[in-house]
């Protein structure tokens, strides 16, 4: 089954804390701090695989998590960084913030690597907080949490050419004559129900070929399989419209050439003015004379025009050279997608805490306030004193004032709650 589409969690690795601890050995009194640092969680990243070429892995498992970092450990020994996590995925693979449609990553090319989700740094144990006047520190950083995304993943082929046109006018037949790709063939419509991918050799000079399914009036909006597969068509770098010249199916050549055209810019404004050839098929089932008046028409509206019978291999060897040729002019690759330029983990600065009243309780909450209260010993004076002075440096104690806090009033800073004094 071809999987071109997922929607998946990933979180990275949480940071280990850090350790408290003090040095204890025969002999030496006041042997000081010891306690070691957190390890770094491991992050999560993506990289493309060229043996890879649908997203099957995602379709029954969505939620992928890298592994914790250790906490630190006596004698100050830091904790282990927590492994990676590395998902591979087709080339071609588009990752998406699925919360806001952002592009995080685009894969165009063989083994390229992207860092989605970084994993949280590690706490510094108690040791790396002392000083010449705090000689004994009873409190040690907590390890910063994870990055965690909600993710859209999206594979668009990396097709140097796409066969495009109605259902049963021989795109899998032509496909299955120039390269060693055997797709599904049969007498009636919608024989293909996934695109299929050939690599097609001339002479000294290769491409890949890829077979969409048949397009039908509407498909831009989703009639017929259009949207499942219009996309394959955006990152190709040319085009082969395959027509029935004998109308075999009770259709006007031209008549679908434009329906066609008209579906591909409806779907993405240029598409149809992607470098196109035509391609006559069935020409041992047409008139001469109507065969000549449909070549003359088409090449009038500029477009190169060839003639071919692909169930028995007539016609089609000059049609693939006169497409090698051009792909030796033409641009590498045509995305229509663009990355964002920030970083992929640089998101938005956020505010470190929000602040909410409810049934009499004021509630500071967020991220920051959350990694400070698990960093915080409260029955340590030191470390009681640097938490008042941070949250007054940071501005909880101005927010809350401005929220209407008074004296006496119950405040909640994540899990713990005091009474506000001024």
């Amino acid at each position: 089954m071809f999987i071109d589409s997922a929607k998946i969690y990933v979180r990275a690795g949480n940071g280990g804390n850090g350790m408290v601890s003090f040095h204890t050995a025969k002999y030496v009194p006041n042997g000081g701090p010891d306690g070691g640092s957190g390890g770094r969680g491991g992050s999560v990243i993506f990289h493309a695989d060229e043996n890879k070429t649908t997203l099957q892995d995602f379709r029954f498992k969505r939620k992928y998590a890298a592994e914790d970092g250790e906490k630190g450990g006596r004698r100050n020994m830091s904790g282990h960084a927590g492994e990676d996590l590395r998902l591979p995925v087709p080339v071609g693979t588009i990752i998406k913030d699925a919360e806001t449609g952002r592009i995080l990553a685009d894969f165009t090319e063989p083994d390229q690597t992207v860092v989605i989700a970084r994993g949280g740094r590690g706490g510094a144990g108690n040791a790396l907080f002392a000083n010449s006047v705090r000689q004994a520190p009873n409190f040690a950083r907590a390890g910063e949490p994870g990055e965690e995304f909600n993710l859209q993943v999206e594979l668009k082929l990396l097709a140097d050419v796409g066969l495009v046109g109605f259902p049963n006018v021989g795109k899998s037949t032509l496909l299955s004559v120039v390269s060693a790709a055997r797709p599904k063939i049969a007498d009636y419509a919608f024989t293909t129900l996934e695109p299929n991918l050939g690599v097609v050799v001339v002479d000294d000079y290769h491409f890949v070929l890829a077979d969409i399914p048949g397009l039908i009036e509407g498909a831009h909006t989703g009639a017929g399989l259009g949207l499942d597969f219009l996309k394959h068509i955006e990152r190709t770098r040319m085009l082969i419209h395959v027509l029935d010249a004998s109308g075999s199916e009770g259709r006007d050549p031209l008549n679908d050439f434009e329906i066609i055209n008209t579906e591909l810019e409806s779907y993405h404004p240029g598409l149809s003015s992607r470098p196109q050839v035509v391609a006559l098929n069935k020409i041992d089932m047409v008139d001469e004379a109507v065969l000549s008046q449909l070549k003359s028409t088409l090449e009038t509206r500029g477009y190169p025009v060839f003639a071919m019978c692909a169930a028995i291999n007539e016609g089609v060897r000059p049609l693939i050279q006169h497409v090698a040729a051009q792909l030796q002019t033409l641009p590498k690759t045509i995305l229509a997608e663009t990355v964002d330029a920030h970083k992929v983990y640089q998101y938005e600065q956020q505010d470190l805490f929000t602040v909410r009243k409810e049934q009499g309780v004021y509630h500071v909450e967020g991220a920051w306030i959350k990694h400070l209260v698990a960093s915080t010993n409260f029955d340590d004076t030191d470390s009681l004193q640097y938490f008042q002075r941070l949250i007054r440096k940071k501005g909880v104690v101005d927010a809350l004032e401005a929220a209407g806090v008074a004296e006496g009033d119950l405040v909640a800073l994540d899990d713990f709650e005091f009474e506000y004094i001024k």
